[in-house]
């Protein structure tokens, strides 16, 4: 008889055979195609001047060779014969050099004043002059080789010089003066010799020490010092803006780089460490000097060299101007100096200095903000967070003061100017996001220096103003983007791009809404920061302290609240981050007030309510969703303090704090399908969960909290739309809280107490059954076998009689038979554990004898050997599982 697959299992055979058809045949064309390509004829010789690989076209093969397939790789080709001379002759400079070296510090002695002279002068003479023949001879790399010799020959002779003519002079001016006349010597031979690549930058190389040698060797002061290195870091800048070669100017911009930073580092030390005003006016000097010579580099260089010189004029000058106040302030305040420096940078939008240049002086004074921010802001994490300490000593006594909440350790004294930071800050990003347009419109010259196209040059550049080739730039007000009526720095509404580069440069261009948003979010959260730390720097009283905190909570949610329903383009930052800053200065305001018990009451309270209000004020969405949350865990926290004051242990007020999580349910069914509803209820739950967790130390009490909580899971089960989950979780807490009653009573014999429920409930189920025959069995049967199949179980192996599990084996055995006859998935599952389980129970001891006398070898052989019959049959198993899944998956 022949045998006919399901239906199922026949379409997927099907599929897998036309897979593997399609694949075959995808195959095959590749293959026909290759062949086709190998038997077609050589394509005829391309005419005079037909270059086909020029244009994409594959070349030509050899003829009478196939073309080969896709993915074939020639062969390398041998190495250039180029390559192998120019590996010799680096090698042999490299053995000369080597060679002149030794002869200079081993034989020199054994030859007289003379010879040596004549030695050396012939050698260094005939290095010098061989690269110009070799030059013109076009041995190029011979020349290169000859010129790295002859620049050691100079170095050997400098220092012969010193060590026979003048021994006695000092070594560091003779360094200086030595370097200086190398240095002139290789620029007048790089420069008369242009295709050599060597001698302008070993020139440059040189000219990097005369100043600062010639400063050390005269024991000149710091800042004499200071300035030497500025002077060759403007020289190496000429060099770079001017030099001739490419190599040259690479190396004098490295050399410029490190002088500079040098000499930048000498004057700011100089400066911090000045014993009054007049003591920082001349490094001040060298420092403004240094953002003079950077603004003049930045003037001429490319865009992103002109952007950091910018950056470094600008710090440059902060530490010069700012210098001279700092110093003559308390230590502390000296921040404020160089902020107001800072700020102060800012005036660049109204002067005529290259827009590049002018984004660089912009960011040095963005940077300067963040980092007097930098410093202010561990003060005000250290307020945020510090009253974390108080959960160790709940309700121990209100403090004298605010910092005696905080962290004690702290150098409070030393963050009397961060309170200051904070708020400049604060003002001014929020008068940046009042008057927007304003600022919009003082800042548009700088903007207008170089539109889209002129590839970051200064404005007057040619090419500038053009979108692609023709200069124009698109019609709208005021120089906006094409269909728009406002410039986009101004907050209006993007529209078309002004420039035919597309959208993706006005991706990478920031808004004016989202400035304008960034500037009054940064303004909210600074402004709170500084009214916090100054509470702490000041150290109000504690119920100033307190009061304080929850104001400002009251005002971080007045911004989120009055935020949410407002539609104005780039309106959401300040709401969002006051949504984000709430919590925290929630958390923080009520870990403050757990020092007292009055404050503790006054203050969740008020956060409750407030929150509440904010919950009823907000638009729909995340917001309402956060705010009701917080209230709800505010009224949470309010039950357990009512628990405390009635002098109620843990286990006692768990109960009380059911109260929340049953308000929570209530309120759930006034909403219904509110976006708030579900948030609300799990935050209820988590505060049930909390009950519970209170109540495992007292079994009784535990039985109480867990069938509390059974009744509010069914309560949500009323609701259709709650029905799947919290009908399935009050029955497992109404059993779970029968065992634990249980349990807490000693009882032996649990079936004198589950039985009366199970046939009740089996009997109910039945009845469902009869007017609903879809309904499932879960739902019909499962918590009426739970009830006692489960406690049985549970007693059944920690019994050491055997009457017990005999009659709960038989009992499963009974329900999963009727299970299997009656297509029951509930009693077959629940039968078929039950039996399994209790077999186990019974059989472990023999198993484990068993165990104890087989080899230790036997039980992983036996492992392996499964595992190679499961492997060998896995398709077979795979379609058993399904087959036993399709039949459980159509019981009821």
């Amino acid at each position: 008889m022949e045998h006919v697959p399901p239906p199922a299992e026949e379409l997927a055979r099907l599929d897998r055979e036309l897979a593997e058809l399609d694949a075959r045949r995808a195959q095959l064309l590749t293959r026909r195609a290759w062949l086709l390509a190998a038997l077609r004829p050589p394509a005829p010789t391309a005419a005079p001047g037909w270059n086909p690989p020029a244009w994409g076209a594959p070349a030509a093969g050899r003829p009478g060779t196939p073309a080969q397939p896709w993915g074939y790789v020639p062969p390398k080709q041998a190495s250039a014969p180029r390559s192998a001379q120019n590996v010799l002759l680096t090698l042999g400079g490299l053995l000369l050099t080597v060679a002149a070296v030794a002869f200079t510090l081993v034989s020199w002695g054994s030859m007289g004043i003379g010879g040596r002279s004549a030695v050396l002068a012939a050698v260094t003479v005939g290095a010098l002059a061989a690269p110009a023949v070799l030059l013109r001879r076009g041995l190029t790399a011979t020349a290169e080789a000859l010129a790295a010799l002859a620049l050691v020959l100079t170095l050997l002779d400098a220092y012969a010089v010193h060590a026979v003519a003048v021994p006695d002079t000092d070594g560091l001016g003779f360094t200086a003066v030595a370097a200086a006349v190398l240095a002139a010597l290789w620029t007048a031979y790089g420069l008369a010799l242009g295709k050599l690549h060597l001698p302008l930058p070993a020139a440059v190389v040189l000219a990097q020490w005369p100043l600062l040698f010639g400063a050390w060797a005269a024991g000149a002061p710091a800042l004499v010092v200071g300035w030497a290195l500025l002077a060759t870091a403007v020289l190496d800048g000429a060099i770079a803006l001017w030099g001739k070669g490419t190599g040259a100017r690479v190396t004098a911009c490295v050399g410029g780089s490190v002088m500079a930073f040098s000499a930048l580092m000498v004057g700011l030390t100089l400066s911090v460490t000045a014993s009054g005003p007049l003591g920082a006016l001349a490094p001040g000097a060298l420092l403004l000097t240094a953002a003079a010579a950077a603004l003049a580099g930045a003037w001429r260089a490319p865009r992103g060299f002109a952007r950091a010189g910018g950056v470094v004029a600008g710090l440059a000058t902060v530490a010069a101007v700012g210098g001279v106040p700092a110093v003559a302030v308390p230590e502390n305040w000296g921040v404020l100096a160089y902020l107001a420096a800072g700020l102060a940078l800012t005036a660049v939008v109204r002067t005529r200095l290259p827009r590049n240049a002018a984004i660089g002086v912009l960011v040095a004074s963005a940077a300067v903000v963040a980092g007097a921010l930098a410093g202010a802001l561990p003060g005000f994490a250290a307020v945020l967070l510090g009253p974390v300490t108080l959960l160790s000593d709940v309700w121990a006594g209100s403090p004298g003061g605010f910092r005696s909440a905080l962290d004690p350790t702290l150098p409070w004294t030393g963050l009397a100017a961060a309170p200051v930071v904070l708020a400049v800050s604060a003002g001014l990003l929020g008068a940046a996001y009042r008057w927007w347009p304003s600022l919009a419109r003082i800042a548009a010259p700088l903007i207008a220096r170089e539109e889209p196209g002129s590839g970051g040059g200064p404005a007057g550049a040619p090419g500038a103003g053009a979108p692609e080739a023709g200069g124009a730039v698109a019609p709208g007000a005021s120089g906006a983007p094409h269909g728009t009526g406002a410039p986009w720095y101004a907050g209006g509404r993007a529209g078309t791009p002004w420039y035919a580069g597309g959208a993706s440069a006005a991706r990478r261009r920031p808004s004016g809404a989202a400035l304008r948003g960034a500037a009054g979010a940064g303004a909210a959260v600074l402004g709170w920061g500084a009214l916090l730390l100054a509470g702490a720097v000041l150290d109000v009283p504690y119920a100033v302290a307190v009061a304080g905190e929850t104001i400002l909570v009251a005002g971080l949610l007045a911004l989120a609240v009055r935020g949410t329903g407002s539609g104005r383009e780039g309106s959401a930052a300040v709401p969002v981050t006051a949504l984000v800053a709430v919590p925290a200065g929630a958390v923080s305001a009520g870990l403050l007030s757990l020092a007292s018990e009055g404050a503790s009451y006054a203050v969740f309270g008020a956060l409750a309510a407030l929150f509440a209000g904010a919950a009823v004020r907000a638009g729909a969405g995340v917001p309402r969703a956060v705010f009701a949350v917080a209230a709800t865990v505010g009224c949470t926290v309010l039950t357990g303090f009512a628990g405390r004051s009635l002098g109620l242990a843990p286990h006692e007020a768990a109960p009380l704090m059911l109260l929340v999580p049953a308000l929570t349910v209530l309120f759930g069914a006034r909403l219904r399908r509110n976006p708030a509803a579900l948030p609300v209820e799990l935050t209820g739950a988590l505060g049930a969960l909390v009950a519970v967790a209170l109540a495992v130390p007292d079994a009784p009490f535990l039985a109480l909290v867990l069938a509390l909580c059974g009744v509010l899971a069914a309560g949500a089960a009323v609701r259709p739309e709650r029905r799947p989950v919290a009908a399935y979780l009050a029955a497992a807490l109404f059993v779970l809280a029968t065992w634990v009653r249980l349990a807490a009573s000693e009882v032996s014999f649990p079936e004198a107490y589950t039985l009366p429920v199970t046939v009740p409930a089996l009997v109910a189920g039945f009845l469902r059954r009869r007017k609903d025959p879809e309904a499932s069995s879960w739902t019909a049967y499962g918590p009426g076998l739970a009830a006692t199949l489960l406690p049985s179980l549970a007693v059944a192996w920690t019994d050491p009689d055997w009457q017990r599990p005999l009659l709960l084996g038989v009992s499963a055995l009974v329900i999963t038979l009727l299970g299997a006859r009656y297509r029951l998935q509930a009693l077959l599952l629940l039968g078929g554990a039950v039996l399994a389980l209790d077999g186990l129970h019974e059989l472990a001891p023999y198993v484990v004898q068993v165990a104890g006398a087989l080899p230790r070898w036997l039980p992983p052989a036996l492992a392996g050997l499964l595992l190679l019959v499961v492997g060998a049959t896995y398709e077979q198993r795979l379609r058993d599982a399904r087959r036993l899944k399709d039949a459980l998956g159509r019981m009821r």
